[in-house]
């Protein structure tokens, strides 16, 4: 199996989830503006200031969609993923 289709498909599962997550919520909008609001504030600041401790990620449309969808944790996972 290609692994981009592995990868894509990891993707889309995990949109999928964080769909169902912020549909089971009581407040749906608020808690999906809040999980994007968060998500790309931490990686613009990762961006801005990460590279200070060796953690800048760069602004791509991969990066940005990934911390929109997923949140906060997808930006930790980066760096993390950097560091390993």
């Amino acid at each position: 199996m290609n692994t981009d289709l592995i990868f894509y498909i990891a993707c889309g599962v995990s949109a999928a989830v964080m769909v169902i997550y912020y549909l089971k919520r009581k407040h749906k909008i608020t808690s999906a503006l809040f999980g994007t609001v968060s998500g790309i504030t931490a990686l613009l600041i990762t961006n801005r200031f990460g590279g200070a401790v060796g953690a800048d990620l760069p602004l791509n449309t991969f990066n940005f969609l990934g911390s929109a969808v997923l949140g906060a944790p997808f930006v930790a996972g980066m760096v993390i993923i950097k560091y390993i």
